[in-house]
This record gives C-alpha cells, sequence and structure tokens, in this order.
C-alpha cells in the first residue's frame, strides 16, 4: 500500500442507488493492489451494506479515518431520508448524494481531508429535487468561491488530457456559447493546472477547431478565425506554448498526443469520445483551477448493473490515486 497520508482523501459515495458504493466498497478491498493511500467514504453506509459484506467502520469524525482504515472501510454516515436500494433511483437518494458532496467537499475546503473524490450522481434525479447548477464540478466550484468560467473540467488518462470549453449543454447551443473570452479562460486554467497539479513546469496546450478542418479557412465555418484564434494569441501574449486551432480528426493518434500536454476542445464529445476511447476504464474527471484537489471516477451511476456484483472498480482506483498525486504535485511546488 502506498505511504500513509497525514489526511485521508474524502469519497463523497454519489446516489447511494448507483455503483458508488460498490467500487468504493471494491478499491478498499483491493487497497493494497491498486497501492491506495488511505481514505474515508462520506455517504450512507447502508448502502455500502447493500451491496457488499465486508468489513464497515462507521466513525463520527474524520480524524479517526486513518486508524480504521487498516480495519474496515471507513465511513461518515450521511443517512437517506428513506431507504434507498441499489438500482432504483430516487429524490431519497438524490438528497443524500447532495448532502454527502457538501460535506466532503468542506471536509477538503477545511483542510480535514486531503483532497475530494466524487462518485457518480443522477443528473436527473438532482435536478428533481431542485439542484441548478449543471453537473458537479460547477457546483464544487461554486463551494470554494470560484467562478465557473476560470475552473476547467479535465478528462485525464495515461496517454491523454483533454479539456471541453463547453460541457453540459445541446450541441446546438455550442457556437453560441463559445466566446474568446471563455476560451482563454479555459486554457489558461488548464494550462495554470497542469502546472499546479501535474508538475509540468512548461506546458504544451493544443487548441482544436469547432468545425471540420477547423474551418478549412473560413470555407466551413468563421469560429476558428473570429473567436478560437483570438484566444489562442491572448494565450501566447501571456507567454503560454499554444498551437492551433488544429483540425480536431488529426489531433489524437499517438504521435500528435506525443506532442502536447492538453489539448483544449470545442465541446463535451469532442474532448470525452477520444478520452473514452483510450482511456475507459481508467479516465479520471479532474477539476483545475480549484483551491482544492477534486476528482472522480469518469463513468456514471450504471443503475441498470449496481447490485449485481458486475461494477470494476479501476476507473475509481485511478481517480483516488490521481488526486493523491495532484496534491504531492501542489506540496512540491509550494516547497520550490
Amino acid at each position: 500500500m502506498a505511504g500513509a497520508a497525514t489526511r485521508p482523501l474524502a469519497i463523497a459515495l454519489g446516489d447511494p442507488s448507483g455503483i458508488g458504493p460498490e467500487v468504493v466498497a471494491k478499491c478498499w478491498d483491493n487497497r493494497d493492489s491498486f497501492g491506495l493511500p488511505p481514505f474515508v467514504a462520506v455517504g450512507d453506509a447502508r448502502s455500502v451494506g447493500q451491496v457488499w459484506d465486508g468489513p464497515i467502520e462507521v466513525i463520527d469524525d474524520i480524524r479517526d479515518a486513518d486508524s480504521a482504515f487498516d480495519i474496515g472501510l471507513p465511513v461518515l454516515h450521511v443517512a437517506a431520508a428513506d431507504p434507498t436500494f441499489p438500482g432504483q433511483p430516487s429524490g431519497s437518494g438524490a438528497h443524500c448524494s447532495l448532502d454527502s458532496l457538501e460535506l466532503a467537499v468542506g471536509l477538503a475546503r477545511s483542510g480535514m481531508a486531503e483532497a475530494v473524490v466524487t462518485g457518480p450522481v443522477s443528473k436527473v434525479q438532482l435536478y428533481g429535487i431542485g439542484f441548478s447548477h449543471p453537473g458537479q464540478t460547477e457546483f464544487v466550484a461554486e463551494r470554494c468561491g470560484i467562478s465557473a468560467s476560470n475552473v476547467a473540467m479535465m478528462l485525464a488518462g495515461p496517454t491523454l488530457r483533454t479539456v471541453p470549453v463547453t460541457t453540459h449543454v445541446p450541441f446546438a447551443e455550442v457556437p453560441a456559447q463559445l466566446s474568446t473570452a471563455l476560451i482563454a479562460a479555459r486554457g489558461r486554467a488548464t494550462l495554470r493546472g497542469l502546472q499546479r497539479n501535474f508538475g509540468i513546469a512548461e506546458p504544451k496546450l493544443a487548441v482544436a477547431g469547432l468545425n471540420p478542418h477547423a474551418g478549412e479557412g473560413g470555407a466551413l465555418g468563421r469560429e476558428e478565425i473570429d473567436i478560437i484564434l483570438p484566444a489562442i494569441d491572448m494565450l501566447r501574449s501571456d507567454g503560454w506554448d499554444v498551437v492551433g486551432p488544429l483540425p480536431a480528426d488529426t489531433m489524437f493518434h499517438a504521435a500528435a498526443r506525443s506532442r502536447y500536454d492538453a489539448a483544449l476542445c470545442m465541446y463535451h464529445d469532442q474532448a470525452l469520445i477520444p478520452l473514452k476511447a483510450l482511456h475507459f476504464e481508467d479516465g479520471v474527471n479532474i477539476t483545475l483551477g480549484l483551491p482544492i484537489v477534486r476528482t472522480s471516477p469518469d463513468h456514471g451511476t450504471a443503475f441498470d448493473i449496481a447490485g449485481q456484483d458486475r461494477a470494476d472498480p479501476r476507473a475509481m482506483a485511478a481517480a483516488i490515486l490521481m488526486a493523491h498525486a495532484c496534491v504531492g504535485s501542489r506540496l512540491d511546488s509550494a516547497d520550490a
């Protein structure tokens, strides 16, 4: 197992009816083979017991997590108001997932947790209880006092990192939402995040075009000329190493990936399709631009397989390891 941390990571279990409880429990079960640091689950302990027969250590104080970790899975219990069941999403489960997220983020912000890892939630269920944010990323940013435009959602795997400029919006709305200021802000958050969280002193950023062939000189659209290139020029004038706009269909083969540290993409699927094609089992979502480290496995609630002992824990393990590594990079940077 990895060397003991002074503080545990806080893992919000996500929707108690999804696969979050199962994959977190399996991570504890395989903590030595995965090389995981100590962590504490935050959520309804009953949801773990429904899908796993291993030892659970319910604790009242996160400071007890480190000693409990060698005995069983430490859980800071956040009780759902009504019973929840695997594969059966409900409003009660949504409230529980939001309360768990709030507590986990608070623990990281207070410094009592090393970082926060967020389990998968159901946006449909959250929207049904009045959740007004596009996703967990924006919620965490707000709780940290950071504007959503100043953070970036990075999807990271062993050979590729991508950042979408626009995230969970209909594709038809993407062109109207793109602006030079937004692209530049996402680019800065990405570049600074590469320095702070990954220890890359002089990061290189590749920027994708919006249109086929990056607009073909304006013949296939002018967004590259009118919106994207001015943002690239702004970043370059700040001293960053940035290339583009590049045709997205030639950016993600092995040779191309070796020439940059992250790819800034214009919309959700442009960023997530290549990442998931290459790293479906070990892709990690990390929020850049926050005062805390926040990661998440790049998969959903998978209600259809919840409670069937079929969920793969490798993405959750990768999210835990990346959070721990990012904390280490921040500490190294602070000491430099």
